[in-house]
């Protein structure tokens, strides 16, 4: 992936996380992040730590790698267990998209709860 494509797929995030964001009035109780690092996209709650109510910490419900290789992105979801898990039916694509579509869904309740 050259730089513009990176900036672009990261853009997609930004939108998706702006989109989802719960209203400002509640955002100290919780809100929407994420983190890409190379090819891997992490989306993830943030809310206050139950101990330290000043300290916030990140719950990631989704993770999304890009294959160079395949030219597709795979999609994964979050065990109870803590584990990552590829996500089915749709495990990946070669649309960024189409697995932010999947996520916001949630059809199987595996990222919202």
């Amino acid at each position: 992936m050259n730089k513009n494509t990176i900036n672009l797929n990261e853009r997609k995030i930004q939108v998706y996380i702006d989109k989802n964001r719960p209203p400002i009035e509640i955002r100290d109780k919780l809100d929407l992040g994420y983190s890409y690092d190379k090819d891997v996209i992490e989306l993830f709650e943030i809310r206050p730590d139950w101990s330290k109510p000043n300290e916030f910490e990140n719950s990631s419900f989704a993770k999304i790698k890009h294959v160079k290789s395949q030219k597709i992105w795979k999609l994964y979801w979050k065990r109870g267990s803590g584990k990552w898990q590829s996500y089915e039916p749709f495990p990946e694509s070669s649309n960024l998209d189409e697995l932010l579509s999947i996520i916001d869904e949630d059809a199987y309740g595996c990222f919202k709860g």
